[in-house]
């Protein structure tokens, strides 16, 4: 759903007559952050509604997560990016569109190593607010909220230069089923380094507060 969604928006919303391009971010931004909260309400109480194979890394490391999830978490989310992939070739092959189904691509003029430190920040800071979700907010109407705000903000702040991937399986899903795959490397070790350091730096403000076992997760 996340990954079918979320670049549909990218690919539908420039068609839209009359929008302005902060329009357009704006709205790529809000079905983003829509679809997560909403997947957290769905999903959470029965998942932990893990959708993010960076955001599993971190959580598995802060153990949030146990990591006997680890493994089968990273294979479906990537079968899910891939399968939301072929959905999209599927839905909108006649449509001449510039996004190639969504892909994430890097703004003209952005290096490389400019994308993974972006992509790394994005989601370290993304990966942070659910774990901070997942330890101080019980209902989860609130975790889905701030969740799904926090990937709204970061669209629409790192989205002009990045295209704001934070979650290799969105990113894998479309490059595969559009043949784009330029850069997409950028796209999983960005996420994975800022997946893990946000892991590393949640359990050691956790073992230094507390020995006591966090004992859900609600992550994106």
């Amino acid at each position: 759903m996340l990954v079918l969604i979320g670049p549909s928006s990218v690919i539908l919303a420039p068609l839209i007559p009359n929008l302005t391009a902060d329009e357009v971010l704006g709205v790529i931004a809000l079905t983003f952050g829509g679809i997560v909260g909403l997947l957290i309400l769905l999903f959470g109480e029965h998942s932990g509604a893990v959708f993010n194979p960076a955001i599993t890394l971190g959580a598995t490391i802060a153990k949030t997560l146990q990591s006997k999830y680890f493994v089968p978490y990273l294979i479906f989310q990537i079968t899910g990016g891939l399968v939301a992939g072929l959905t999209l070739r599927t839905l909108f092959y006649s449509i001449s569109s510039p996004t190639d189904l969504g892909s994430t691509k890097l703004a003209i003029g952005v290096t490389p190593f400019l994308g993974i430190v972006l992509e790394a920040g994005g989601t370290f800071v993304l990966t942070a607010s659910a774990l901070l979700a997942s330890s101080r907010l019980s209902k989860k109407k609130f975790q889905g909220l701030l969740v799904g705000s926090t990937l709204f903000l970061l669209i629409l702040l790192i989205g002009p230069i990045t295209g704001a991937g934070f979650n290799p399986a969105r990113s894998i899903g479309p490059s595969v089923a559009s043949d784009y795959f330029q850069n997409l490397w950028v796209y999983i070790v960005g996420p994975t380094l800022g997946g893990t350091l946000a892991g590393l730096v949640f359990r050691g403000f956790r073992n230094a507060r507390s020995k006591s076992k966090l004992n859900i997760v609600c992550v994106c």
